[in-house]
């Protein structure tokens, strides 16, 4: 019973140490866009555990240089990995920051830097796509240009052909009155009528004949 007693005695003090409320190591911690001096490292958190930053342990696998990023008050699951070394071998390990500690380190991920060589042409044709995407663009932006000042003349154009309309309007109204204004005034007068009923006929003066003997 002794040696039971003293190897749980022992015992105790480690399981003092591991808090129930740590959280659990990441899961699924994957390198993505790998570049000549660059990397990004993401991972997944199980859901119901309060996380609150995190860990990640870079070293170089032959043992050259070691790396430890520490990051809380966040809930980001990536983390971008910078001055790495050209085709290099990497090893990295991420662990969660809870309330009241971390976790487990998560398992060992391997990965390898690219060449510079080998980012030239992935390079070269993002300037393609660059270039055809300016292009497209411009394109668009001439097309919109041509449309608008099309836009424009038909507006005009309209605007022409409503006045002149008005105007052929307002001339034909002016000849009008002119040709009424020339109308002799006898033609809207009304006749007279004699004052004293009957006319008058004219007195004929008196002849004389005289005769010679």
């Amino acid at each position: 019973l002794r040696p039971l007693l003293l190897s749980l005695s022992c015992a105790s003090p480690h399981l003092s140490l591991a808090h129930p409320d740590r959280p659990p190591s990441p899961v699924n911690v994957t390198v993505t866009q790998l570049k000549s001096n660059s990397a990004t490292v993401s991972w997944d958190v199980p859901e119901g555990d309060m996380v609150i930053g995190y860990a990640i342990l870079q070293q170089r696998q032959d043992g050259q240089m070691q790396r430890f990023i520490r990051e809380v008050n966040t809930t980001n699951r990536a983390c971008v990995l910078w001055d790495l070394a050209e085709d290099a071998d990497y090893i990295i390990q991420v662990q969660s920051i809870g309330l009241y500690g971390e976790s487990q380190a998560s398992k060992r991920v391997h990965f390898r830097t690219l060449k510079e060589t080998d980012r030239l042409p992935s390079n070269s044709s993002n300037q393609g796509d660059i270039t055809m995407e300016g292009l497209d663009k411009d394109r668009q932006l001439q097309t919109g240009e041509i449309i608008i000042i099309v836009v424009v003349l038909l507006m005009w154009a309209a605007v022409i052909a409503l006045f002149c309309r008005q105007y052929d309007i307002i001339k034909d109204n002016d000849s009008n009155n002119n040709k009424e204004k020339a109308k002799p005034s006898s033609e809207h007068s009304t006749p007279e009528r004699p004052s004293g009923g009957l006319l008058r006929s004219k007195k004929k003066s008196p002849s004389v004949n005289i005769i010679e003997v």
